[in-house]
């Protein structure tokens, strides 16, 4: 959707919440594209290091002697 500046600046809030749902607003001056309003992406929680200690048995049975052995040729190169 485009917009100009003076209906950009009279309907920001409905502007805004409808660029929080994934729809492509651009902002244009004398017909002429500006700006565009975008989402902020949201930083994901990690959690900590006790989330990993949950799920321990998960983990270790996600690698075997071939997963490391396939990483190891990752970082130095198959001979």
């Amino acid at each position: 959707m485009q917009v100009n500046m003076l209906e950009a600046k009279n309907q920001l809030s409905k502007l805004v919440k409808a660029a929080a749902r994934g729809e492509e607003i651009v902002i244009a001056s004398n017909g002429k594209p500006v700006a565009k309003l975008v989402p902020v992406d949201r930083p994901r929680k990690l959690g900590g290091w006790g989330k990993l200690k949950l799920n321990r048995g998960e983990i270790d049975t996600a690698f075997s002697a071939e997963t490391d052995a396939e990483v190891a040729r990752a970082f130095i190169g198959s001979k």
